[in-house]
Parts: structure tokens; C-alpha cells; sequence
């Protein structure tokens, strides 16, 4: 019995292995210019066997009787190629197939011209077992988007949060950043923020993409870390022949009346054997901006002079900001793809992407501070209020990196050799990946000087607007009290930040074919994956006392005015003079006959920790046709994770009584089942069961604890915070016109356990206020989307050229378990982070040489940050963003083109509580952009 077992397996291991009367194709799809054509329907009808190529047109069919195959590929926009290919039986056979746009014929007249770009996407799109949006590099090019974030703003159920004007954070159906991954080509970007897991997309340059896919239901093959969606970023692979492109730019920010530069270059190219291929790119950006910014912070209580309790009073600013932004932003990026054949069945890959990214600031800060009512003598009747007044100059050493200001020197590097193997009709690919992403800000300077009192001892008074909450206004009721010759030097400091997280990565994959139910096509895909991960935060912090009294008088000092009777925010806002940033940035602060210093742990001492996090997982998964339009995937994925936080115990801010390290391990089991029905050749309907989860930002579950006794505040890490987890539901039609567009509609839901939220509550032995991340009880979320995109070529004459794109997504949600700073539970709360609405709309024009496109982005109001009460509740006000770009095509290869960014001058903004109540406006201003492109292919024959 014994032998009849090892004879089994010897039989079935060498039918796998090859030695039968089949063979293998191996296939690779390219347009009339030698690119690549990704995710394309490939069939031989005969066998009624298929498979799609993978994103740079790529192909493998395994099992293939030997003799002549005719293999036919059909591609939205693209007429329908057949190409006969020999098979040798024990051999894999090599093609290139050359597909080329679709003529179509309407009323008599020759349509021609389809965005290549758009036909790309769609048929990523409806190709994919798992509900995907797709958009391509030529799509991302016919936006003015200047960076990634940018372009996945326009895809629906996305919807982005900004940092001076550029899209950063990534909401994907309603979940915070935080909550979604984002890998580049497959491997996860690290984050450099400090105390989250956001990737910042405003440090990829858009033109370094060749393809951005959102997966919305990930697949068992798919990290699980995606409880909104995964975001993959493929860069430009090597093209099929030589290929040069180069772009060349300029522009001005109207906020400032500066420039901006950006340029591109692209080459590649391969062997006369076509085995070896490379591909290497370079960009710039440089731009010259800033913001105008009002902050505010709402109270409604204060103390009673006749109780001395607290009592409810009408809302009013207890602290208040304008603020006027300087920013030099450089964006540089850098590309190397490399790829080498063996032979038809082995295949590597070494792909490369450094960015970096120079964040120089000036900010300049005027603060009233400490406000309270002043109440009629012996009642509790409002006359007025007072407070102090603080001016602040942010800035930095004065050499060539930081060149008087703040500099924010970030980082993010991926480097993966990976390869694609045949072992008879086993398939094998495996990637091995090295990442960092680093935030570096040495020599940060601040220097503030303070007003507390008037010559008479008292809190200075202020004239104050607070009926107008959106926009309120506070100035010194009499100006000379506000004098700069009565402000005194508050302090002088530095800082040196550094943040910086490394990813190691390594998985493999094994698939087979298996055909369960005898209708092709069917296989079997097993593999695992592991991934280091160490995230560490160092910080220090220095003050500096002068030595003299040449610090004494402000008014003395070299100072720039910061009034702006065209500040974008109101006139009123009247800043005034600062201390001048070169004055700050030659100050010589280590010289100890000038100054005196100190070190103070309580500006950082907290915010520094050690988090090391191992990731193994593993999955197994099946894709079976169950019927000629039915198919079905089915599999399980396991992640076993084990984190390792070291973080201070301090005491009074700056007395570290020890250093904390905690474990934590758990184990997630994540089954998934897709289904794709194929309704026709152009409708597909889809369902998906999945689970995902996120984990933890880093700075949540450092085991640190600091009493901050002169705050009466405790400041807690959770090292037993669970991961978030969620069961996600989805349905979706999709429905594509031959003319290249789709309509498609959809519902989803995700039930969720234990998300995480900052918990404010009263320590039961000091009485302190204290606040901790702790896991809620559960939510869910419901939302529907809906989109429309086509060429409107059934319209009249010239009309027929244009082109509109629509998507809106609906989201409602609620959140249980998340309690009041007074332990009682609130019941009115959505998930942070649901935008109730998000829209998107373009309509295009292309003709032959001049293309036009009007962009609409708008996100409805959401809560951000759950306070202590309904009153504390931050919400990130709604958005509309309109963009015009425009481009002339003079040959094939050489064009101009012509960007005007934020027509509406969207400022970004945060309420509190209620929508009128501003607790942050800022005001970015428009931007206009144009320059020269050029791009030559030569394909190999």
C-alpha cells in the first residue's frame, strides 16, 4: 500500500513538473507605440481557455496541448487580435502580441483617437476577479495633479485630506488614513509621520506612476491590513523598445507671486535579444508657496466670581492664532526598473524608488492667549475679556540646507528584487523588498516674545467679534497697550526631530493549475509572506536664556512686517511685526558668553519610543469557473503579529523614572469569497465577503506614562490595544460601453470591531485629567456609489469629442462604545472620518491635437477627532475643488500644456462642534502651471 502512494505522488508530482504531451505560453501584450497593454482578456476558444496579462501586458497559459493555438485578445477600445503560436510539447512557447485601437464607424462618420488611457483602466477594471478602480499613467496626465495624492482624489469613494494645499492623508470609504494601506509595487510604503501609520502621497511625484490600483476587496494573496482599501502603486516598467520622454515646466503661486519648476525625463529601453530591459526616470518640483491661517479653541464654561465654580457661558475663543505660512517645497524622485529573461520561464526584476523631499517654513504667529470673561463686579454678567499676547517667529540655522528656515528633510526609499519561475505547470514568483521612510527637522528654531499685563498690572482687554464664529476676530481694546516695547522676551529654543520606520519584506507565491468542476481555467494559489517592521522617534529640545539685555526690547530688534491687506482669510486679520527669520537664523546660541542653556525633557521626552512589529502570514486560495459566466474566489489568509514597545515613565514632565517595554501577540484568521458573474460580454456583477483589520499606530500602544503635575494631566499609552477589525460586504454592477466607458453602481457595508479613539477621563486617585487610546465597542458603516464615464460619441459634429466622467459615493455610519470625559457612554457619533457625500466630475474635450478638461472634487463635512464632548468635536469641513488644465499636441510626440489649480480657493478648515464655529481656516490661494512635453517610442520590431 505503502508503494502504491509514493508511486501516486511520483505521478502526480511529474504531471505538474510537465512530462506530459502539453506545453506552456508565455505572452506579452503591447500597443502600436511597443507599451504595454495591462490586464487584457486572453483566450483560446478552442480549449476554452483564458487568462489575463498582469500590469505590463505579461501573460502565462500552462497546460497546453502541443501543436498550433490560436490565441485571440480582446480589449475595450481595441479591435479584437488573433495570433497562432506552436506549441512544443515540454517547451514554453514565446509571443509578442501587437494590438491596435478600434475605428469605430458612427452615422456615416470616422471616430478615431480613443483615450488609450481610459481603455487601459476599464479594462483593468472589468478584468479583475475583485472590485478595483483603476487609472492609468495617461489618465493621471490629463489631470494637474502634482503629486499621487492628487490623482486619487478622482477616483470614487476616495477622498483626501490636505497639508498646504497638496493632497496627503487617504480616506477610502470613509476610513481614516491611517486605517488603509498603501504599497508600491506590492510591498508596503513605511510611514515617516511620528505618531501614526498615514503615508504621506504628497512625497510621490504623480509622473513616477505607471498604474494606481484601489482595491476595495482585497483578495487572500493581499496583505489584510486594508480595512478601508488597499492602494498599490506600480512604477513605470521597462518598455519594448527605446523610449525617451521629457517634461519641462514652470508656473507661479498666486499667494505668493512665485515661481514654480518641475521637470521630468524619462529612458528605456532593451536588448536586440529582448531578454534584458531597463527603464530609468527622474523628476523635480520646486515650488515657492505659503498659507494664510486663522486657528481658534472654543470654551463654554468659566469660573464663577460669585460660586468660584465653573458655569456654562456663551461659547467664546479661550486661545487664538493668525498665522502666515512661507514654504519652499522640493520634490525630487528618482527610478531605476530593471529586468532580465533567462529564458521563457524564468523572468527577475530589480525595481528602485527614492524620494526626497525639502519642506522649508517660515511661520509667523501672532497668539492671544489665556482669554477669559471679565465679569461685573459681584455678578456673572460678560462685559468683556482679557488675556495675553504672544508673537512667535518659527525658523533655523542660517547654512545652505537650512537657509534661515525650518527644514523638513523626508525620505522614502523601496528596493525589491523579485522573479516569475515555470517549474512545468507549477508557477512560482517571490520578492524580497527593502523600505525606509525618515522625517528629519534638525535645527528648528523658535524664538517668542510675550505680552502678559498692562503697565497697570492687569491681563491686557481685548475688543472681541465672537457673534461671528466663523470668521472671529480678537485685537488689543487699546493699541498701545499692545505696543512692542512692552512685550518681553518669553524664550529662545531648538529642536532636533528624527523619525524614521524600516520595512523588510519577503513573500512568495505557488500556483497550479486546478479545474474542480471541468469548465477551465481553474487554480490553486498558496504562499506566504513576512515582514519586519521597526519604527523608532528621537527628539531633544533645548532653551537658551541670553546672557545680556540686548533681547529685552522686541521693538529693538530686526523685524519684518507680516500685515497682508490682501491676507486670503480678511483684511482685519492684521498680524504685525515679528522678529526677522535671518536675524534667528544667525544667532551663534551655542556661544556660552551670549547664552545659557538647558535642556528640557518635557517638550520630548514622551514622544520618543521603540516599536518593533514581526508580521508572518500565510494564505491559501482557489479560482474556480462554476459556469461559463460564473466564477468564483474562495480562500483564507492567517497573520500572526508580535509588536515589542519600548517607550519613558516620566514624572513632572522631564523626570524619567524608568524605561517600559511590552509585548503584545495575536493572531487574525481572515476567510474571503468573491464572485464575478459575467451577466454579458460588457455587464459584470459582483459580490465580495471579506475580512480585514488594522493595527495599531506605533505611538498608540507605547507603554508610556507622564504625569504632567503643574497641568493636572496624565498622558497614558495602551500596549493592550487589539487591532480593528472588519467584516466588509460588497455588491456591484458594472456595466461598459464598447465605445470605452462604464456605468456601475453599488452598495457596501463593514461592520467593525474595536476601532480606536483617544479616551478623556478623571484619574481616581490624583483627580488629574487623564488620556489614554482605547478600543470602542463596534461600528458600521453603509455607503453606495454610483459612476458614469464615457466618450460622448453619439452627440453631433464637433460635440462628439467630448467626454464626462461622474462618480458620487453616499456613506452613513455610527459608532458604539466611545464615552464622554464623564465615563457616560455617547450615542450620537458617526466613525471619524465617513464623509456623508463625496463627488467627482469632469467633462473632457479631445480633438486631434487639443485636449481640455474642467475637474470637479467635492468631500462633505465629517467629524475628525472625537473630543470630550459634543462641543469639543473636531470636524473637517466639506471641500470643493475645481481644476481646469488644457494641452496642444503639435506632432505625436511633442505638446504644451497649461494647468490652473484651486479655482475656488478652497481653504482647508476644521469646526468645532457646530459648522459655523471655525477652529481652523487656512487659505492656500491658486496656482497656474504650463511647460513642454515630449515623448518618443520606437518600437522593436
Amino acid at each position: 500500500m505503502r508503494k502504491n502512494y509514493v508511486l501516486l505522488f511520483i505521478t502526480l508530482s511529474l504531471s505538474f513538473l510537465g512530462f506530459t504531451q502539453s506545453g506552456n505560453i508565455h505572452g506579452k501584450i503591447i500597443d502600436e507605440n511597443g507599451l504595454s497593454i495591462p490586464f487584457g482578456n486572453v483566450l483560446i476558444e478552442s480549449l476554452n481557455k483564458g487568462t489575463i496579462s498582469d500590469f505590463d501586458g505579461s501573460f502565462l497559459m500552462v497546460d497546453i496541448p502541443s501543436g498550433s493555438q490560436t490565441i485571440k485578445i480582446t480589449y475595450l477600445g481595441y479591435a479584437d487580435t488573433e495570433k497562432e503560436v506552436t506549441v512544443k510539447a515540454g517547451t514554453t512557447a514565446e509571443v509578442v502580441i501587437v494590438i491596435s485601437p478600434e475605428n469605430l464607424e458612427l452615422d456615416g462618420i470616422l471616430i478615431t483617437g480613443y483615450n488609450s488611457g481610459q481603455a487601459k483602466a476599464l479594462n483593468a477594471q472589468k478584468n479583475k476577479q475583485n472590485i478595483t478602480n483603476v487609472v492609468s499613467t495617461d489618465q493621471i496626465g490629463k489631470f494637474p495633479n502634482a503629486n499621487i495624492g492628487d490623482a486619487i482624489k478622482r477616483i470614487q469613494g476616495i477622498t483626501m485630506q490636505v497639508d498646504q494645499g497638496e493632497a496627503r492623508n487617504i480616506i477610502v470609504r470613509g476610513l481614516a488614513p491611517q486605517l488603509n494601506s498603501v504599497t508600491l509595487n506590492g510591498s508596503r510604503i513605511p510611514s515617516a509621520e511620528g505618531d501614526n501609520r498615514n503615508v504621506q502621497m504628497d512625497l510621490i511625484p504623480s509622473d513616477m506612476i505607471q498604474l494606481i490600483e484601489v482595491n476595495k476587496a482585497v483578495t487572500p494573496d493581499m496583505d489584510a491590513d486594508a480595512l478601508g482599501g488597499s492602494v498599490n502603486l506600480v512604477t513605470r516598467t521597462s518598455p519594448n523598445g527605446f523610449r525617451v520622454a521629457a517634461t519641462v515646466g514652470s508656473g507661479v503661486n498666486f499667494i505668493t507671486n512665485k515661481r514654480i519648476v518641475n521637470g521630468s525625463f524619462l529612458v528605456g529601453d532593451r536588448s536586440k535579444d529582448n531578454k534584458f530591459g531597463w527603464m530609468l526616470s527622474t523628476s523635480i518640483n520646486d515650488s515657492d508657496f505659503g498659507s494664510d491661517n486663522v486657528e481658534a479653541e472654543w470654551v463654554n464654561e468659566a469660573e464663577s466670581p460669585v460660586s468660584g465654580d465653573d458655569i456654562q457661558v456663551d461659547p467664546f475663543v479661550e486661545e487664538s492664532d493668525i498665522r502666515t505660512y512661507l514654504v519652499q517645497r522640493i520634490r525630487r524622485s528618482f527610478s531605476a526598473n530593471l529586468d532580465y529573461a533567462f529564458d521563457a520561464n524564468n523572468t527577475i526584476h530589480l525595481k528602485s524608488m527614492y524620494n526626497w523631499r525639502d519642506d522649508r517654513e517660515n511661520r509667523f504667529r501672532l497668539r492671544y492667549r489665556s482669554i477669559e470673561p471679565i465679569f461685573t463686579n459681584g455678578t456673572e454678567t460678560i462685559t468683556g475679556y482679557q488675556g495675553e499676547i504672544r508673537r512667535q517667529t518659527k525658523g533655523g540655522v542660517d547654512n545652505n540646507r537650512n537657509k534661515n528656515t525650518r527644514l523638513e528633510d523626508q525620505r522614502m526609499q523601496n528596493y525589491s528584487l523579485g522573479g516569475e519561475h515555470l517549474f512545468g505547470k507549477i508557477e512560482f514568483d517571490w520578492l524580497a523588498s527593502y523600505a525606509s521612510a525618515s522625517e528629519e527637522r534638525l535645527n528648528e528654531r523658535y524664538v517668542e516674545y510675550e505680552l502678559e499685563e498692562t503697565s497697570g498690572g492687569d491681563p491686557i482687554p481685548f475688543d472681541t467679534d465672537f457673534a461671528n464664529e466663523k470668521f472671529p476676530l480678537i485685537t488689543p481694546l487699546n493699541s498701545s497697550d499692545a505696543a512692542l516695547s512692552n512685550f518681553s522676551l518669553k524664550e529662545i529654543t531648538e529642536e532636533n526631530k528624527f523619525t524614521e520606520e524600516k520595512d523588510f519584506n519577503f513573500f512568495t507565491n505557488f500556483k497550479l493549475p486546478a479545474d474542480f468542476f471541468n469548465k477551465g481555467n481553474g487554480f490553486v494559489k498558496f504562499g506566504g509572506r513576512l515582514k519586519i517592521k521597526n519604527k523608532e522617534r528621537t527628539n531633544n529640545f533645548f532653551e537658551f536664556e541670553p546672557t545680556n539685555a540686548a533681547f529685552d526690547d522686541l521693538s529693538a530688534l530686526p523685524l519684518i512686517n507680516q500685515t497682508d491687506a490682501d491676507f486670503l482669510a480678511g483684511s482685519k486679520y492684521a498680524a504685525g511685526m515679528f522678529v526677522d527669520p535671518a536675524f534667528l537664523g544667525k544667532l551663534d546660541l551655542n556661544n556660552t558668553s551670549l547664552f545659557d542653556v538647558s535642556d528640557v525633557p518635557s517638550e520630548y521626552v514622551r514622544a520618543n519610543y521603540d516599536v518593533k512589529e514581526h508580521v508572518y502570514a500565510g494564505y491559501v486560495m482557489t479560482n474556480q469557473k462554476l459556469s461559463d459566466k460564473l466564477d468564483v474566489l474562495v480562500g483564507v489568509r492567517v497573520e500572526s503579529t508580535k509588536t515589542e514597545a519600548t517607550g519613558n515613565q516620566i514624572e513632572d514632565e522631564e523626570n524619567i523614572l524608568g524605561i517600559i517595554t511590552a509585548d503584545k501577540n495575536y493572531i487574525n484568521v481572515l476567510p474571503g469569497v468573491h464572485f464575478k458573474y459575467n451577466v454579458n460580454d460588457n455587464t459584470v456583477l459582483r459580490f465580495a465577503w471579506t475580512n480585514t483589520l488594522a493595527r495599531p499606530n506605533y505611538a498608540d500602544v507605547v507603554p508610556s506614562i507622564d504625569i504632567v503635575a503643574d497641568d493636572e494631566e496624565i498622558f497614558l499609552g495602551n500596549p493592550e490595544l487589539s487591532a480593528t477589525t472588519s467584516m466588509n460586504f460588497d455588491l456591484m454592477m458594472e456595466h461598459y460601453f464598447s465605445s470605452v466607458g462604464i456605468i456601475s453602481g453599488g452598495v457596501f457595508q463593514k461592520s467593525i470591531k474595536d476601532f480606536i479613539y483617544t479616551f478623556q477621563f478623571e484619574d481616581s486617585g490624583t483627580g488629574f485629567d487623564s488620556f489614554q487610546p482605547q478600543n470602542g465597542d463596534n461600528a458600521n458603516i453603509f455607503g453606495a456609489e454610483i459612476g458614469f464615464q464615457r466618450q460622448l460619441d453619439f452627440l453631433p459634429g464637433f460635440a462628439r469629442n467630448f467626454s464626462l466622467m461622474l462618480n458620487y459615493t453616499y456613506l452613513t455610519s455610527n459608532a458604539d462604545g466611545i464615552r464622554n470625559s464623564n465615563g457616560e457612554e455617547r450615542t450620537d457619533l458617526d466613525l471619524p472620518g465617513t464623509a456623508p457625500n463625496m463627488f467627482n466630475g469632469s467633462l473632457g474635450y479631445s480633438g486631434k491635437k487639443l485636449n481640455l478638461r474642467l475637474s470637479a472634487n467635492y468631500s462633505d463635512a465629517y467629524i475628525d477627532e472625537i473630543g470630550g464632548s459634543t462641543f469639543e468635536d473636531r470636524y473637517y469641513d466639506e471641500q470643493f475643488l475645481l481644476d481646469f488644465n488644457a494641452s496642444y499636441a503639435f506632432n505625436k510626440g511633442f505638446s504644451i500644456y497649461f494647468d490652473l489649480n484651486n479655482i475656488t480657493d478652497q481653504p482647508l478648515r476644521y469646526f468645532q462642534g457646530v459648522k459655523n464655529r471655525t477652529m481652523q481656516v487656512e487659505y492656500y490661494g491658486r496656482r497656474i502651471t504650463f511647460g513642454l512635453k515630449y515623448d518618443l517610442f520606437n518600437k522593436k520590431q
